[in-house]
């Protein structure tokens, strides 16, 4: 059965300045998909084209079976969510009004807020654990908790998809595994989980599905144990390393190549 997101025959440029050529990628539904591979080798790039947030060169991709382009926004907005790299907090917003802004897509002209809406608010906001930030302002709170918030506002538009461009970036280790769990908790739901990383190990930890990219291209995908392979880190990320068993997970854990220790002579 095809995925409901998938891309054909990819060419993703900016201007004239080419990223990726001939991707060919179908996310599985349901599944935790991770993007990984080193810096400036398209990954979110891909997931921007994924989002309908950058249109392709050549090549399409395809929500539902139909075109993405070629869908109103709002039908978008109601399937696929995207918490993006950068996001701009509205002034003196706070925590409640922003998530209530998730709610949009389902907004028309003669249904406006309603309870659903309300219930649907309420439901994100308890399972991002910010509902005692409700009358915060945005801006007021540290970056662990605004990235709640911002996962809160997407999980709100109760889409079945869910991309995010590098939701940990900028966020120590504790934030970081914070926001990754409850990613992990919201695929357990059903949701099929689309996300950019950068820490190799993280997403071997978390994704049911790696996606590995290397100069524009696609060179591997599937579950991590299969995949992640001393040999594909060295090609991907060059980087000499020893795999081992994650102690806690049983997921691959990339242990790098020490750097020798010069002795002193006697």
């Amino acid at each position: 059965m095809a995925s409901r997101l998938s891309g054909t025959s990819l060419t993703l440029a900016y201007d004239q300045r080419v990223v990726a050529t001939d991707l060919n990628v179908s996310i599985p539904d349901e599944s935790f998909t991770v993007i990984i591979g080193p810096n400036a080798c398209g990954k979110s790039t891909l997931l921007r084209a994924l989002a309908r947030m950058l249109k392709p060169k050549t090549g399409a991709v395809h929500l539902d079976g139909s075109v993405i382009t070629s869908l109103p926004s709002k039908e978008v907005a109601r399937r696929l969510g995207l918490l993006p790299q950068s996001s701009i907090v509205p002034d003196g917003i706070t925590v409640a009004d922003l998530v209530a802004r998730g709610r949009y897509p389902h907004q028309r002209l003669m249904r406006q807020w309603s309870k659903a809406d309300e219930k649907a608010v309420a439901e994100a906001m308890r399972a991002t654990d910010v509902t005692e930030l409700g009358d915060r302002i945005v801006d007021e709170l540290s970056g662990g908790q605004r990235q709640r918030v911002w996962l809160a506002m997407a999980l709100a538009q109760e889409t079945p998809i869910l991309l995010l461009d590098e939701p940990t970036t900028f966020l120590d280790i504790s934030h970081q595994i914070e926001v990754l769990d409850l990613c992990a908790d919201l695929h357990e739901t059903g949701r099929t989980m689309v996300a950019v990383l950068h820490d190799l190990n993280q997403a071997c930890r978390y994704a049911t599905h790696l996606i590995v990219m290397r100069g524009g291209a696609i060179v591997a995908e599937g579950e991590p144990g299969d995949v992640v392979t001393p040999e594909l880190v060295r090609q991907v990320f060059e980087l000499r390393c020893e795999i081992i068993q994650d102690p806690q997970t049983g997921t691959p854990l990339i242990v790098p190549e020490a750097r020798r220790r010069v002795t002193a002579p006697a």
